[in-house]
């Protein structure tokens, strides 16, 4: 039967969420120029990814500079800004899309380097994009329990190893129109990173207390977007069309179950591309301002791209008062709405 699965958190805050930006941009130009002949032979125009996505700019690491090493310093910023030393983090959850490979968990090295006690519970989520969102319901639900009094929920990305190998696949002298549309998403991916800290409401009345999770699934959907080791491969009108139909379901059954949502100041939603933005608000009957985007400088960051915009508004834009809605959606098709009170 279709419904959503809600749960109402009871004493779980937001005490700190932190984003580090990658140390080099890249113009979007750039795959212009590295697909220039495959272009031509195609008759494509120059600028697709400005002119299709609304991605100008992106950024990536630094020769040496490893997403981990990004992933844990935003955790120490995050446990800094919250007050809260290793010895007291009673979880970590890493949330990354990108990984190096199938085990370990990511988790256990950015357990060590943050110097956490062998007490602390530390494992990977992977749930697309989705997976920070995720990691912040269990954070919290951990919390409610008392099973835990502070977590920590991170993420890193790079997707360069994916662009390395899209560049390569579309500069072949066979490539259709259909192969560039079936990889073009890879080309709109960014590097980041961003880590937060949940702790108790009551210990911490300064916090963001963190209302409510709804998810819902649509995993009839789980072929329009494929991930491996080789590569990303996208069915992208598909993902449009039902990714985005999969969030105004969510919000249309959430409603009918008491929540009013349309008086929320802020809509931070997983960034993508114009499209898929403007679709959204569009559908769900967004106010523009309300929505933020960041995928014109930061591209799409995977797992880090709510949580970065999150961070990015925290600096100044939310004020206290400020009823937040974190719009979360990954490949799957699977998506998650929380509800934080700023």
């Amino acid at each position: 039967m279709p419904g959503n699965s809600i749960i109402r958190h009871q004493n779980a805050s937001l005490l700190s969420i932190k984003k580090v930006e990658a140390d080099v941009v890249v113009a979007s130009e750039t795959a212009d120029q590295k697909l220039a002949d495959t272009f031509n032979r195609l008759k494509l125009p120059t600028g697709l990814l400005e002119r299709l996505a609304g991605v100008r700019e992106f950024r990536v690491w630094s020769e040496g500079r490893h997403y981990t090493d990004a992933a844990v310093e935003a955790a120490q910023a995050a446990m800094e800004e919250a007050g809260v030393t290793p010895d007291q983090v009673g979880l970590l959850v890493n949330c990354s899309v990108t990984r190096d490979g199938y085990e370990p968990a990511l988790s256990v090295s950015e357990h060590a380097r943050l110097g956490l006690p062998t007490s602390t519970l530390n494992f990977d989520i992977t749930n697309a994009c989705l997976g920070f969102v995720n990691g912040l319901t269990v954070a919290s639900t951990m919390i409610d329990a008392g099973a835990v009094d502070y977590a920590v929920v991170l993420a890193g990305e790079d997707p360069t190893p994916w662009h390395r190998e899209a560049f390569e696949r579309l500069q072949q002298p066979d490539v259709t129109r259909a192969d560039v549309i079936r990889e073009f998403a890879t080309l709109t991916l960014g590097c980041g990173a961003a880590a937060a800290v949940v702790g108790k409401a009551d210990a911490h009345p300064e916090g963001h207390r963190i209302r409510t999770s709804v998810t819902r699934s649509a995993t009839e959907h789980h072929g329009l977007c494929i991930g491996g080791f080789d590569g990303m491969f996208t069915d992208a009108s598909g993902l449009l069309k039902h990714g985005v139909g999969l969030l105004t379901t969510t919000w249309e059954e959430a409603r009918t179950q008491g929540f009013e949502w349309d008086d929320f100041d802020w809509v931070i939603a997983h960034q993508v591309s114009t499209s898929h933005t403007d679709k959204t608000e569009n559908d769900i009957g967004i106010p523009p301002h309300k929505l933020p985007r960041t995928f014109p400088f930061w591209g799409n960051v995977a797992a880090a791209a709510l949580p970065m915009t999150l961070a990015q508004q925290a600096e100044g834009a939310f004020q206290p008062g400020h009823r937040v809605l974190a719009m979360g959606v990954g490949s799957g098709l699977n998506a998650t709405f929380m509800e934080i009170d700023w």
